[in-house]
């Protein structure tokens, strides 16, 4: 066990020199909660910088979900002005819509990316044990190779919510340079890191550390209430390793996984160059993934599961992969001659090939109320600035009535009602997979990044 402050320093020091030397960045963002995990990477973020002359950004985003959260984040503000580190608290409101953890879990990630300003690299104090508890969760309901593989120390992040909405949100404290809390940044492409150099720390050692030094941290309450799966996981931990089953054991399984799921990955890319394409016009992209149906049907089960979910998740822009039951069911379903609908998105069996399109229901009522900025169906990124009453919706039955050319671009009905499309009353202005109207418009903008092709997200999903 570790004990030794110094040697967990040694220890923190060798895994940033990994995750980032030799060549170390001037700045370096920490996202710091006021639990002991995220205060004691503050307190060894702090004594790394002796050494390497880093600056350290420090942001707490405070969700509001507990009484005690602003107590909390003014104690990590106070600790990083005893230290000499800039802070800001960003309040995050939720809507009221979607489920609360995975709103609140996706919100940090936002607001992070809108904190960070020119900041490239974020770091976050997730540890082994956090590692083991997330294994024995995914165990529990049943995941493959994707689901139980260890987390990555090193994570990229494409975009963030648009700006209209981030800017509700209230922030207090010193902010990185150009921050895009003041104004919108123009480069909603840019894409920053989250590092985790903990991960090979255990969650006792951290506590240690803090203890030995005399640094304040704060308990959730939260964190001892079994009503929650993984305070039940981590309850555990003692008895399994009991039996053998040690939290060091269970995370050297999960990095043997990762190695595998690294293969697996490689494997779709191959696959995908050699059997499938992204839908295109010769006036623009359609955002479909088409994969021809000869080539998929040779290809093993699971190379055929990893690009159907891939697939799923990159055309509906879903954080999350599909589950593993209703996956494999349409997957049969397409292979069989058929088709469905899942994660937001339809899946059909033409002819030739395969197709992965945008369902068109949830599309129906989505238009954009403010045109200047941000997405349409978090994928198109919309032009500034459109004719004066215009605003974008999905092409639909009645735009499909009013294309003209529509058998020559060999976009089949049922995948074009859900294009984007601009109108102005039942008047359509312009549609750019069937190059109506000016051409140019709305770009496609898969996971916030522009040309962020479907062979790179499945590396990186």
């Amino acid at each position: 066990m570790t004990r030794s402050p110094q040697s967990l320093e040694q220890r923190f020091a060798d895994s940033m020199g990994g995750l980032l030397g030799p060549d170390f960045p001037g700045d370096i963002g920490l996202a710091v909660s006021g639990g002991g995990d995220s205060m004691a990477m503050l307190t060894l973020a702090h004594n790394w910088t002796r050494v390497w002359g880093v600056r350290l950004w420090v942001v707490t985003i405070d969700h509001g979900l507990r009484r005690e959260s602003a107590t909390e984040a003014a104690m990590v503000a106070q600790e990083c002005a005893a230290l000499g580190w800039p802070h800001a608290t960003v309040k995050w409101h939720w809507d009221g819509s979607g489920n609360l953890q995975d709103a609140a879990r996706q919100a940090r990630l936002d607001l992070i990316d809108r904190w960070r300003g020119v900041l490239r690299h974020v770091l976050m104090a997730h540890t082994k044990d956090d590692l083991s508890e997330t294994f024995l969760m995914r165990f529990k309901r049943g995941s493959g190779v994707d689901g139980l593989s260890a987390m990555r120390d090193r994570r990229e992040i494409h975009g963030a919510g648009s700006a209209a909405a981030l800017e509700e949100n209230e922030f207090l404290g010193e902010l990185p340079p150009q921050s895009g809390f003041r104004e919108a940044r123009e480069m909603q492409s840019d894409s920053f890191e989250v590092l985790r150099p903990c991960l090979s720390m255990r969650r006792e050692d951290l506590r240690h550390y803090l203890t030995v030094l005399k640094t304040p941290w704060a308990e959730d309450p939260s964190n001892l209430d079994p009503k929650y799966e993984r305070v039940r996981v981590r309850q555990s931990l003692p008895d399994l390793d009991r039996l053998g089953l040690s939290v060091d054991l269970i995370a050297e399984t999960a990095k043997r996984l990762r190695r595998a799921q690294e293969a697996l990955q490689q494997r779709a890319v191959q696959v995908w160059r050699d059997i499938g394409h992204e839908g295109r016009t010769e006036y623009a992209r359609t955002g479909d993934i088409l994969l021809t149906r000869s080539g998929f049907d040779g290809v093993e089960r699971e190379t055929q599961l990893r690009l159907l979910a891939a697939g799923l998740q990159y055309v509906s822009s879903a954080p999350y992969r599909p589950r593993a039951e209703p996956l494999e069911a349409l997957l049969d379903r397409l292979l069989g001659g058929g088709g469905g609908t899942l994660h937001g998105c339809e899946c059909r069996a033409e002819k030739e090939q395969l197709r992965i399109f945008r369902e068109e229901k949830p599309l129906k009522n989505l238009t954009s109320p403010d045109p200047q900025h941000g997405f349409w169906d978090q994928r198109w990124r919309i032009p500034a600035p459109l004719p004066d009453g215009a605003q974008i919706r999905n092409l639909g039955d009645e735009g499909w009535r009013l294309i003209e050319n529509k058998r020559d671009t060999a976009i089949p009905y049922h995948a074009a009602r859900s294009l984007p499309a601009v109108w102005k009353g039942d008047v359509l202005l312009a549609c750019d997979a069937f190059g109506v109207g000016p051409g140019g418009g709305l770009a496609l903008w898969p996971h916030g990044r522009a040309g962020h092709s479907f062979a790179r997200f499945l590396l990186s999903h």
